[in-house]
């Protein structure tokens, strides 16, 4: 996986995790990840993230197809809380 500035060009599609205010993980899928955080950060997003806002985006995976993307979002939602960390801490560590 490439790193992505979140943003849809050429029909690009993205699975996202962002960090809630009470350090919970929320994981979506977007053609848009700006346009999405800004919709939980203004209380329009998820119903799980209205109460836990503000939120900062912590992943981002860029994705050929919605199909490709939908199957990862599934997966990630599968993993332990622990797991999510992983892969945020690894993108951390590559900045």
């Amino acid at each position: 996986m490439a790193p992505v500035d979140g943003r849809n060009s050429d029909g690009e599609h993205f699975v996202y995790i962002v960090e809630c205010s009470d350090d919970t993980y929320y994981t979506g899928y977007t053609t848009n990840v700006e346009r999405r955080v800004d919709e939980h950060n203004d209380g329009t997003g998820a119903k799980y993230t209205r109460g836990r806002r503000p939120v900062e985006l912590v992943h981002v995976e860029s994705f050929g197809s919605q199909s490709e993307a939908m199957q990862r979002e599934h997966a990630i939602k599968q993993l332990a809380r622990s797991a999510k960390g992983e892969l945020v801490a690894a993108d951390q560590n590559q900045k």
